[in-house]
């Protein structure tokens, strides 16, 4: 009887990944292992006295109670923001910062106010002035068209086709921020400084 065989057999069944619980010496796989289960036996339950769980039970309770009203009691208190705060030296100097109120005469209030009204009745006109002649040229534009029509629907149909190439648009990508030569990166080390209360 010829060993070797068997024993390739053997440790094919050892390396295969199909067979990695199990050994044998022929391809029948008479001998076979289980796995180790690593059990022992149960350890008995002490017997306590029911004073003694009841009296840690309460102690938890009590524990957790007096965490909740701690975090009732801040509750009501805000985390400051550092950003929101006023530093001292501008409360210091408050009144240097403050201007004074200017007193101002009733002949120039009243300039201000005919300024005013005439720049609205000048910026009114404008506006007429640019909505009539938008609507002479748009008038004018659909007389062109109709009686292109009347000439020619070939003609007209090419005239109403829109023109992508009177705005060209051409795009490459953001040029705010060219590239810096030479440039490395920083490894990203984040550091937390923010506040824990």
């Amino acid at each position: 009887m010829n060993l070797l065989p068997s024993f390739a057999r053997l440790t094919l069944g050892l390396t295969s990944p199909q067979f990695t619980r199990s050994v044998s010496t022929t391809s029948l796989l008479y001998i076979r292992t289980t796995p180790c289960l690593l059990a022992e036996p149960l350890k008995k339950k002490k017997r306590m006295d029911p004073a003694i769980i009841k009296a840690r039970e309460d102690r938890k309770k009590k524990k957790i109670e007096k965490q909740i009203r701690r975090l009732e009691k801040n509750s009501r208190q805000l985390k400051p923001i550092e950003e929101c705060e006023i530093p001292l030296e501008i409360t210091d100097n408050k009144g240097f910062h403050q201007r004074t109120d200017v007193e101002i005469s009733a002949e120039l209030q009243e300039k201000r106010i005919l300024i005013e009204k005439k720049w609205a009745k000048y910026m009114r006109n404008e506006h007429l002035a640019d909505m009539q002649m938008i609507d002479r040229i748009m008038y004018s534009q659909q007389r062109a068209l109709d009686q292109l029509r009347l000439e020619s629907e070939e003609l007209y149909q090419e005239a109403i086709q829109p023109d992508f190439t009177l705005l060209p648009f051409k795009s490459e990508g953001p040029d705010n921020t060219p590239p810096i030569k030479d440039y490395e990166a920083p490894d990203g080390d984040y550091v937390d400084v923010s506040k824990v209360w």
